[in-house]
């Protein structure tokens, strides 16, 4: 099994339940597809660097988890049509 970072961005819009859901909902689908979450990081509201659909801040949440080289792909695809999710990212961690 191989070790990935997940960098989320949520939406500021979102209020502190539905920001939970949504972190939730990645959570899930990790897990569905074989993946162990290990550890989320919650870096609180930053200011983005330039605008993003609009907005100037975001939550920035980073998912650690270990899993097969086939599941960041599979969650990833989910994420991309995920509302309020404005940017993530998964990276492959070195051992």
């Amino acid at each position: 099994m191989n070790k990935y970072e997940l960098a989320v961005v949520v939406s500021a819009k979102l209020e502190d339940e539905a920001r939970a859901d949504v972190i939730e909902k990645v959570k899930a689908l990790i897990t569905r597809f074989g993946g162990n979450v290990t550890d989320v990081d919650e870096w609180g509201k930053r200011r983005f660097a330039y605008e993003i659909q609009k907005m100037t801040e975001g939550y920035y949440y980073f998912v650690h988890f270990e899993a097969e080289a086939t599941v960041p792909g599979e969650v990833e695809k989910r994420i991309r049509i995920m509302d309020n999710v404005l940017r993530y990212l998964c990276v492959k961690q070195e051992a």
